[in-house]
């Protein structure tokens, strides 16, 4: 249902929620290799993030991402919309163009409310609230 892109981006977003700050400026080379991910690829997801006000980013010898509080408060939804388009989730898994409730796919029923229980997660938890979890040891990422 994700795109590798919008896997990475929120890797990346994640891992900028736990290890920036205002005064501690992550650069793109110290963000790719703990992620796994090619640093110019994961440079081009991060500075459309941070044309959108997803992610903070700074020019200069001290420069490079972060998060600010307001970022905190953006959802990982906020973050697909960007990498993937609105789109993306919405499609039919059988990638049917007309599939919809009037005209569903055989997978369907079966897929539609997995998919919009998911989204509404994606919508309503804040980058800091999946921080939070990490923190917490609820859930993990390897780095």
């Amino acid at each position: 249902m994700l795109s590798n892109s919008s896997k990475y981006a929120i890797k990346a977003v994640l891992f900028l929620a736990l290890n920036s700050k205002d005064n501690k400026k992550i650069m793109v080379k110290d963000i790719s290799e703990p992620i796994n991910v090619p640093q110019a690829y994961i440079a081009k997801l991060l500075q459309e993030l941070s044309k959108k006000n997803i992610i903070s980013s700074s020019r200069g010898p001290k420069g490079g991402f972060y998060l600010s509080n307001a970022n905190m408060d953006n959802s990982l939804m906020d973050i697909i919309n960007i990498i993937d388009g609105e789109k993306r989730l919405q499609a039919c898994v059988l990638s049917l163009e007309k599939c919809n409730l009037e005209k569903p796919c055989p997978l369907h029923e079966l897929v539609y409310p997995i998919k919009t229980k998911f989204i509404k997660v994606l919508q309503d938890r804040t980058i800091k609230e999946f921080s939070t979890l990490i923190k917490q040891g609820k859930v993990f990422l390897p780095f």
